[in-house]
C-alpha cells in the first residue's frame, strides 16, 4: 500500500511513501486493540499504597465494653475493620501486582491494527523528514502550523534529535517519540500522529 506524503507546507506529495499491508492495512480488530492498550496502561502502575489491617492499627485488644447489658451490639477489639478508625478487611499492599501479560504477537498485532485505524481515519501523515535548526519552541510551533496540523501531534521520528526534544518539551499537546517507543496509549490519545519516512520502517521492522 501506499501512504500518503505531505511536504513541509501541508500539501500531499504526487508520489506517497511504500507501506507494509501488515503494518498499515490490518482489519480493525476493537477487542485486541482493547486488550492491548488496557495491559500498557496497567503494566505501568506501580503499587505504591499501603493500608493497615485490624493487625497493625494502633488500637488496644482489650474489650471496648461489657459483652452484655449495654444495650450496644458486641465488640471484641476496637480495630474492628466496622468501627471508625479500625484496620481494613481488604487493604491495598505494597506487594499487589498490577501487572497485564499479552502475547508478543498479540501486542504487535494491536500496534499494527491501531496504525492501520489511524490510516483509515487520516488521522496519520507521513513527511520526508522533521527537524528544526534550533532548540526554540517558537520554531516548532511554526513548522506545525505550516503542516495544517490542529490539535495535538504524536510526532515518531527515526532517531533521537535534541533539537526537536528540547523544543517540544513544554508543549503539553505535543510528544515527540523515537519509533521503537512507541505505545498503543500515545497513538490512541492523539488526534494526529505524524510520521517520518524513516520512521515508517522502523515501525515496518518492529512489528513484523
Amino acid at each position: 500500500m501506499e501512504l500518503k506524503l505531505i511536504d513541509q507546507n501541508g500539501k500531499v506529495a504526487k508520489k506517497g511513501v511504500d507501506a507494509s499491508d501488515v503494518t498499515f492495512g490490518r482489519e480493525f480488530n476493537e477487542s485486541l486493540v482493547h486488550e492491548v492498550v488496557v495491559a500498557y496502561m496497567a503494566n505501568a502502575r506501580t503499587a505504591t499504597r499501603a493500608q493497615k489491617t485490624r493487625a497493625t492499627v494502633a488500637h488496644t485488644t482489650h474489650k471496648p465494653y461489657a459483652q452484655k447489658g449495654t444495650g450496644n451490639a458486641r465488640a471484641g477489639m476496637a480495630s474492628s475493620p466496622i468501627w471508625r478508625g479500625g484496620g481494613r478487611a481488604f487493604p491495598n499492599s505494597p506487594n499487589e501486582n498490577y501487572s497485564h501479560k499479552v502475547n508478543r504477537k498479540a501486542y504487535r498485532a494491536g500496534m499494527q491494527t491501531i496504525l492501520s485505524e489511524l490510516v483509515r481515519q487520516d488521522r496519520l501523515k507521513v513527511v520526508d523528514s522533521f527537524t528544526v535548526d534550533t532548540p526554540k519552541t517558537k520554531q516548532f510551533v511554526q513548522k506545525i502550523n505550516a503542516l495544517g496540523i490542529d490539535g495535538g501531534v504524536l510526532l515518531l521520528t527515526d532517531g533521537f534529535d535534541e533539537n526537536l526534544y528540547l523544543s517540544s518539551r513544554n508543549l503539553p499537546n505535543v510528544l515527540v517519540v523515537e519509533a521503537q517507543y512507541a505505545d498503543p496509549v500515545s497513538l490512541v490519545r492523539f488526534p494526529n500522529v505524524l510520521v517520518t519516512a524513516g520512521a515508517v520502517k522502523k515501525l515496518e521492522e518492529i512489528l513484523a
